[in-house]
């Protein structure tokens, strides 16, 4: 028989954990243990300790359990339980389970998790593939992207070097070999290429003399920033494309849970009076609570 002692540092460590609020998921338990829901792990006294009550304190722990190596999650969770089981056969031998204040807060305990068992089986678990994909479709249906350019520049300290530069270009010099050879910016061993960018991200009079240029073309006269004189060529322009659905369907998934939320709130209080008695309560409210539901 293999018996639990205070063998792990990370049993003090383990108590702050319930400061954290319940209900932060983690992104995935699964892979915890390969186990049926039921199987016995521990027993303390006559209590037992199942795979099921790891994965339920797993989901309470939320994300404060991320703190520590996944190896040590199972042992961690089940440090957790022991200890919340020693307590509460503790409080039970005081009677505090019979108080009036401990059974409110067993009633509002259990509203919360009828409530959050309803919003994850019926509406959020209510939405399909089908449905991320027609909100998809409806959102993206005319999306046009910021336009956004491919330039390369050459950067150097004086305007005449930069005059020598168009020069050169002029007479039919390659610009990424000059920007290899005589730019001072970062890029220059890349022949000067900038990648593509969006209007904001460059400084005011190099984004303006590049977004006037046409794809292939350099600019004539040297552009002077904070950073020096700049000679520019504009490589390619273009839209940003659309998003795939696997990146924004976090997003969509969000807004169709929050909208058929509010749906079904509209048709229960339909259904049942809500009265509120307390007159200073039953005033219309500027602040927003939807966000508490979800």
């Amino acid at each position: 028989m293999f018996r639990l002692t205070s063998r792990r540092p990370v049993r003090l460590l383990v108590a702050t954990m319930f400061a954290v609020s319940l209900g932060t998921a983690l992104p995935s338990v699964g892979g915890l243990h390969a186990a049926e829901p039921d199987d016995v792990i521990a027993k303390v006294g006559d209590a037992e300790i199942t795979e099921a009550d790891i994965a339920f304190a797993a989901q309470d722990l939320g994300s404060e359990l991320q703190r520590f190596p996944p190896a040590q999650w199972r042992a961690i969770l089940l440090d957790v339980l022991v200890d919340m089981e020693l307590l509460a056969e503790a409080a039970r031998r005081e009677g505090i389970d019979k108080g009036d204040d401990f059974q409110k807060q067993i009633d509002f305990l259990t509203l919360r998790a009828l409530r959050n068992a309803y919003l994850a089986q019926k509406i959020d678990g209510g939405i399909s593939d089908e449905d991320l994909q027609a909100a998809y479709d409806e959102q993206y249906a005319d999306y046009e992207g910021d336009e956004e350019l491919n330039a390369r520049h050459i950067l150097v300290e004086d305007k005449a070097i930069a005059d020598d530069i168009i020069q050169q270009l002029n007479g039919g010099a390659d610009f990424a070999e000059l920007a290899k050879e005589k730019s001072t910016g970062p890029s220059g061993a890349n022949g000067g290429d900038l990648g593509y960018f969006t209007r904001g991200q460059m400084v005011k009079p190099f984004e303006d003399a590049v977004f006037a240029l046409e794809p292939g073309s350099y600019t004539e006269e040297p552009v002077e920033t904070q950073f020096g004189w700049h000679v520019i060529k504009l490589e390619d322009k273009r839209r940003q494309p659309k998003p795939a659905l696997e990146e924004v369907q976090t997003n969509l998934r969000q807004a169709l849970v929050r909208e058929r939320y509010e749906q079904e709130m509209e048709a229960l209080k339909a259904d049942i009076d809500v009265e509120i008695l307390d007159e200073t309560l039953a005033q219309p409210s500027n602040g927003e609570t939807d966000d508490l539901a979800e």
